[in-house]
């Protein structure tokens, strides 16, 4: 069990907090989940991987407190997966969403109620610019997510693998909403 934590977010039927420690075995099992990998890679990374990644959340922590990677739970405390605005190398200024949910809460809303929190955030309390995010051109769930969440398609890319996925030769797709964007969307409401 997780050690607790405020959540520094809070969506409709979600709590998000920083990541502790503690969350490795359910970070391991989010990863071990049927169907979760299918975009990111061939097998879920190891426990020793997990538990390095985890150290290395602990560490961006340090430099940008607000940022980062997020562990997402039900009232009950049910582990939902984890949200995140990661700062890459284009600075806090343009924060990087990501989200990884297990496959039980799939189709339930949560992706995109939590990403929807997580740009809300970006953009209000944060002062960024611009979200962006990326995905395999065939992970059709996770555009679906990025496009209800107001962001749109900026460009395709390819990246060489050494041992690709299916899907790889269409590319990745990267989208990003802006703060104007997100302004006028707001207004609009």
């Amino acid at each position: 069990m997780a050690a607790v934590t405020e959540p520094l977010l809070r969506t409709e039927r979600m709590a998000l907090r920083q990541v502790t420690r503690s969350d490795v075995d359910r970070l391991v099992l989010l990863n071990n989940d049927d169907g979760v990998m299918r975009y990111l890679d061939w097998r879920p990374p190891t426990r020793e991987q997990v538990v390095a990644e985890v150290e290395i959340l602990l560490k961006a922590y340090e430099v940008y407190p607000r940022h980062g990677q997020l562990i997402a739970e039900l009232a009950d405390s049910t582990f939902v997966g984890w949200f995140s605005l990661a700062v890459g190398a284009d600075g806090p200024a343009a924060p990087e969403l990501g989200y990884r949910l297990r496959t039980a809460h799939w189709g339930a809303g949560l992706a995109t109620e939590g990403s929807q929190a997580m740009i809300n955030y970006a953009f209000a309390e944060l002062e960024a610019e611009r979200v962006v995010a990326e995905t395999m051109f065939v992970n059709a769930g996770s555009r679906r997510v990025m496009e209800k969440c107001g962001m749109r398609h900026i460009e395709t890319f390819h990246v060489e693998f050494d041992n690709p996925l299916p899907g790889t030769e269409l590319g990745e797709v990267r989208y990003q909403i802006t703060r104007e964007e997100w302004l006028v969307a707001r207004t609009s409401r």
